[in-house]
């Protein structure tokens, strides 16, 4: 008998938050808990590898980089309580896809509609940088939940690392890439058979405060995923 969808998310789900298989991330992570800094004194670290979430049901995947060492990997929940997040989740809620424009904690009330958020590495990296040894360990995690969210239909991801992820993810399922391969870019697209995938600038501060991703640009090209869906 075939488990149910959500079941093999669940399962996605409770493999990630037990794996171990990159030393390096490992002790960042813990380190990271261990010396926080003084903005977070005091608080519970998760300080473990953070499991995607949102609707089972998704056709839109949002892919990032692996979450902060201060939001995510404090948080246990990804894009949760950092400026990244502040970006992300209010473009979310402006498009009709989440329920509020904050995320602060794993339970502050927050529900994703038709969207599932992931990233190509589950472990905060040092310097944000994971390396290429570190990315290939975790994607098949990526490759089950494609694998998982049959209804999708669009992956954007935020930032060059995580066009990549896609591109290589959706080779080792099979897919026939374009090409030349597609190049990243705010706005671009490209065509992996039954998906669409879509770039954006990654929400970071450094992006946000310089002007290069305005919330403008984000919502042009989340208003450009909802036309997809629609079949427009």
């Amino acid at each position: 008998m075939k488990r149910k969808r959500s079941e093999t998310v669940d399962a996605i789900v409770r493999d990630v938050v037990v794996c171990a298989r990159c030393p390096r991330l490992v002790a960042y992570r813990r380190r990271v808990a261990e010396e926080p800094p003084r903005r977070h004194r005091g608080e519970a670290y998760w300080a473990r590898p953070v499991p995607s979430f949102g609707d089972p049901e998704a056709r839109l995947i949002v892919l990032g980089l692996a979450p902060a060492a201060h939001g995510g990997n404090r948080t246990g929940r990804i894009f949760t309580g950092d400026s990244s997040g502040d970006t992300l989740f209010a473009a979310l809620h402006r498009a009709g896809f989440a329920n509020q424009p904050t995320s602060v904690s794993r339970d502050d009330g927050l529900a994703l509609r038709d969207v599932w958020i992931t990233a190509g590495v589950r472990c905060a990296p040092p310097d944000n940088r994971p390396l290429p040894e570190e990315a290939r360990r975790c994607r098949p995690f990526l490759l089950r939940e494609l694998a998982a969210l049959t209804r999708a239909r669009v992956i954007l991801a935020l930032g060059g690392f995580a066009w990549e992820s896609a591109l290589k993810a959706s080779e080792e399922r099979g897919v026939a890439l374009p090409r030349p391969l597609p190049r990243f870019g705010h706005g671009a697209e490209a065509r992996l058979e039954a998906l669409t995938l879509l770039g954006s600038y990654h929400v970071s501060r450094q992006n946000t405060n310089t002007g290069r991703l305005t919330a403008e640009m984000l919502d042009v090209v989340l208003a450009r995923a909802k036309r997809l869906l629609e079949g427009t």
